[in-house]
């Protein structure tokens, strides 16, 4: 099959650091061409791939100080897929609303997957307007906000089976939070659980701009450098290490969170998951076999002492029997397969 990846170029994919979406369709793209599709991915130019790239921009525009307008790229980049659109069986979108509006307007099977949360108002008014296209959840939560949408399937994350091993020999004498550094990923929560247990916090995360002023105010103040440790962003290559000696993972987010590909990495280390009940939580993590969850800081609290108690061999086994890069591939492939078919596309766009 000739299948069309179209990234954002906010980052490389994968990304040189933090990057949710661009690391899923990296890993998405080296699977699809292991077995054996041609794929061409189109995103920015310092990306690595096995597949055709074609470049969007010189390199990811988050690194790039000299770009003032980053949306002139992604325009540039979707008139150049319009102009490409016979070249493929289908074409998988993954910059959300932004290519919408042509890709609607060409014959060649195409579909969305949404990345990000879709409960903000101004999200329904866009979407409602393309509801007939066909559209694929991270995680049957994220649909809850627009289920009127043309959904037809739900696709959890994976991630390439070798990309994350536990180590050989663990510390476990820290927690860790890893991601971003904003108030709905709860690093604050995940602080004060630290100083009450007693068990040092290590924290490998981003600050976006937008984030500066809690970082500043709320975070950074409690920043000792010892029992509570701010690393920044971390690579891919330093996940294994950071995770796989962790005694747990605090992901203590309060948001509607669409998948969090933070826990499966943390499972993959074989690192048990210490997570609030919000949004995807439920449908990653199995209470009491990968990690816990939990409705209140006392609940943590609890789940803390317990995490020892998890058998570490048994998360990575879980990690690998339900969150590979291959079962992920192999689940588009099926959306694909539905796209293509003729009876099945009018199907679609009649439940949309």
């Amino acid at each position: 099959m000739r299948i069309a990846q179209i990234a954002p170029l906010v980052e490389s994919v994968p990304p040189k650091l933090y990057g949710g979406t661009e690391r899923v369709v990296s890993y998405l793209t080296e699977e699809l061409v292991a077995m054996g599709h041609e794929v061409t991915l189109f995103a920015s130019g310092d990306s690595r791939t096995a597949a055709e790239l074609i470049a969007g921009s010189a390199r990811a525009l988050r690194l790039d100080p000299s770009v003032r307008d980053p949306l002139a790229y992604s325009v540039a980049m979707i008139e150049k897929i319009w102009r490409m659109r016979d070249q493929f069986d289908v074409i998988h979108n993954h910059t959300d609303f932004l290519a919408m509006p042509l890709l609607r307007r060409q014959a060649t099977p195409t579909t969305t997957t949404l990345h990000g949360r879709l409960d903000w108002p101004e999200l329904a008014s866009v979407y409602r307007e393309y509801r007939d296209h066909p559209v694929v959840s991270i995680s049957d939560s994220q649909q809850k906000p627009l289920p009127w949408m043309n959904w037809i399937g739900t696709v959890h994350h994976g991630l390439p089976p070798d990309l994350l091993r536990p180590p050989v020999e663990r510390t476990r004498d820290y927690l860790a939070f890893l991601g971003r550094i904003s108030p709905e990923k709860g690093p604050d929560r995940a602080i004060r659980l630290a100083l009450r247990t007693g068990i040092p916090l290590k924290i490998a995360a981003k600050v976006d701009r937008a984030d500066h002023e809690y970082y500043v105010s709320v975070i950074k103040p409690l920043i000792d450098g010892r029992h509570i440790d701010y690393i920044g962003e971390i690579g891919e290559h330093e996940k294994a290490e950071f995770l796989g000696n962790a005694y747990a993972l605090m992901f203590m987010i309060d948001w509607p969170e669409p998948f969090g590909i933070v826990m499966i990495e943390s499972m993959a280390c074989g690192t048990p998951v210490v997570a609030t009940r919000r949004g995807a939580v439920p449908e990653v993590i199995e209470h009491g076999v990968t990690g816990f969850i939990v409705d209140s800081e006392a609940d943590a609290l609890s789940a803390i002492g317990l995490a020892a108690s998890l058998d570490r061999a048994r998360i990575r086994r879980e990690f690998e029997r339900r969150f590979s890069s291959r079962r992920m591939a192999q689940d588009y492939c099926e959306l694909y397969s539905l796209l293509t078919e003729p009876e099945d596309s009018s199907l679609l766009a009649a439940e949309g």
